[in-house]
């Protein structure tokens, strides 16, 4: 396993009492983070929910929000720009965009994890303009175009 990699981190004032994201075990890829409001999120509602934490990512890496998987099969709730992303640069106050696709109104209280952070490495892109591009044997073919879905059942 490599050393972790060391991420500031401002607790707001409304994110008193509260803990800082952890990994719930020593295998997790994604650390659990907690909300710092309460709030009921409608059916098709949508809330930037507060942590109550600010934090200062180390160049070349980004935080990514990804939904609890709990969350999404018990209730529908899940975060719609998935993974969300937490650039290097931001100052502010880490806020998790949740989208209650359920049939009922969803409460969070404070104190309730609502996503998985997962810091991961970034590697900037330059682009090269060129007249054409190297061939494929996919070439051009789009969505669906790799064979489709496969079915357990072939009659149905």
């Amino acid at each position: 396993m490599r050393d972790p990699v060391t991420v500031a981190v401002k607790r707001l004032p409304q994110g008193e009492g509260l803990p800082l994201p952890k990994y719930a075990t020593d295998g997790a890829a994604g650390m659990d983070v907690v909300s710092a409001e309460e709030v009921t999120i409608p059916p098709g509602g949508r809330h930037a929910v507060a942590t109550g934490l600010a934090l200062a990512i180390p160049g070349g890496f980004e935080i990514q929000v990804r939904p609890r998987s709990g969350l999404a099969l018990k209730h529908g709730i899940t975060v719609p720009n998935t993974p969300g992303t937490i650039d290097s640069d931001y100052r502010g106050e880490l806020k998790v965009i949740l989208i209650n696709h359920g049939s009922e109104p969803f409460a969070i209280a404070r104190g309730d994890r609502v996503a998985q952070l997962v810091l991961a490495p970034v590697v900037q892109a330059a682009w090269q303009e060129v007249d054409s591009l190297e061939e494929t044997a996919r070439g051009s073919g789009g969505f669906g175009s790799t064979g489709g879905h496969a079915r357990l059942n072939p009659e149905g």
